[in-house]
């Protein structure tokens, strides 16, 4: 079985919660590819002393970049600390984020209690296959 992949942001008001979520799934993040945008991986990898994949800054584009590792099948989970209570310059980013992920069917977690019910389920580390959707009948429209 392949390594499930893990795609981690964190607003700026949220990025301790991550952190310290993370910590405290360090045993089940080490068997995980993790990728994160720009600072919220920086603690990461300082804080858990493993390899994290960064990608730019949210707002520079990392949401995007997350969002086509999404299209190209490279993340299988998306964990998302936002802050509801933020207005933030770059929402149209994030919402778009979050809109491929539900395009493609990926498990998403945007606060600690849906993340601790990801990583407790049985199946994280099994050989379940998400449901990918077929696209094939948009692809071939006529336009």
């Amino acid at each position: 079985m392949e390594h499930k992949s893990v795609a981690l942001v964190a607003h700026d008001n949220k990025k301790q919660e991550l952190v310290d979520w993370a910590r405290y799934n360090k045993k089940t993040m080490s068997k995980l590819v993790l990728y994160a945008t720009g600072t919220t991986g920086k603690l990461l990898e300082k804080e858990l002393k493993m390899p994290v994949n960064k990608l730019q800054s949210g707002p520079l584009g990392g949401d995007q970049q997350i969002g086509a590792l999404i299209c190209e099948g490279k993340v299988d989970i998306l964990v998302f600390f936002w802050d509801p209570l933020e207005p933030l310059p770059h929402d149209p980013d994030i919402k778009a984020l979050l809109r491929i992920a539900a395009v493609w069917n990926i498990p998403v977690a945007c606060n600690r209690s849906s993340a601790d019910m990801i990583f407790t389920s049985s199946l994280l580390f099994s050989d379940y296959e998400r449901i990918q959707p077929d696209f094939t009948e948009y692809k071939n429209r006529k336009v």
